[in-house]
């Protein structure tokens, strides 16, 4: 949820821009978009927003943001509330503290809260933070690969497109919370692993609406806002996915039930396939934002 306050006014100005982009219902619809080019040292979150959009209202002393140009809890009911995330990554400070860094991307975003209280990542500013960091730390970026396969060059060569330089490593390399890890292959793979074995437990742990079904198929399944199942992806399907977990770093989950769903997952490592996105199901008829209705 998003902090607001006051503060000092900006200074000097920093080498680079930043992005801003409103949207609602889990980067669903983009609402606004503007940039600041160039930011000013100590500009916050919080002050580059109420520039750029005519209404900002606040509650609990201005602690807490109500609504948006009036959309917000009193304008369609329900568990909605608004949350903000910087470089893809849900912010763990209010936006009246958090400082802008040249080059970041700041999504506010309206949505339910049902299924998930906190999204601690998102895929939505892709390239990041694998480009520019997070908080000030830029951090190494790992391909891990359950095989040497086809999908494998295809994330490679996409994250290089981006311009994300990766080292490659097998699947299962000793990590932290000092490295970005790209993991790509079939679900029954990688599923062992600790972030994608938390797919099953639901949005609730994962962060992520989708799954992978039980038994023999092992289909991806597609979840609704409040968690749960929605529809079956169609054979051939991937996804990609991000989690934050305690003392690790980013891990992206390029993945699919079977080497089609993985090959797609990993062509699918493009900003506009990815932009704004929480998570995507990337099917044989195009890309899905998650979570779907």
């Amino acid at each position: 949820m998003l902090l607001a306050g006051c503060g000092v006014g900006p200074g000097e100005e920093k080498d680079a821009g930043a992005q801003l982009r409103v949207t609602r219902d889990f980067g669903q619809e983009l609402l606004a978009e503007a940039a600041a080019d160039p930011i000013r040292e100590g500009e916050t979150v919080m002050r580059l927003l109420r520039s750029r959009e005519k209404r900002v209202d606040t509650s609990y002393g201005g602690k807490f943001v109500k609504s948006i140009d009036g959309l917000g809890s009193t304008s369609s009911g329900g568990r909605k509330d608004w949350f903000y995330f910087v470089n893809g990554m849900e912010a763990g400070t209010g936006a009246a503290e958090r400082e802008v860094e040249p080059n970041d991307v700041i999504q506010w975003d309206y949505r339910e809260w049902e299924g998930a209280m906190r999204v601690p990542a998102i895929v939505g500013a892709f390239p990041e933070p694998m480009v520019n960091g997070f908080e000030g730390k830029k951090l190494p970026v790992r391909l891990e690969c359950a095989d040497a396969g086809e999908a494998c060059d295809t994330a490679e060569s996409r994250l290089g497109d981006a311009g994300v330089t990766a080292s490659r490593s097998s699947l299962g390399s000793v990590a932290g919370a000092e490295v970005i890890r790209v993991v790509v292959g079939r679900f029954d793979r990688i599923r062992k692993a600790q972030a994608p074995s938390l797919l099953a437990e639901g949005p609730g742990r994962s962060g992520v609406f989708a799954r992978f079904g039980r038994g023999g198929r092992r289909a991806l399944e597609l979840l609704d806002p409040q968690g749960e199942l929605a529809r079956e992806a169609p054979p051939g399907s991937g996804l990609v996915a991000v989690m934050a977990l305690e003392q690790q770093g980013p891990v992206w989950m390029v993945t699919g039930a079977d080497d089609a769903g993985v090959e797609l997952a990993a062509n699918a490592l493009e900003e506009n396939t990815l932009r704004d996105a929480f998570a995507v199901a990337a099917t044989p008829d195009g890309p899905v934002k998650l979570p779907v209705r």
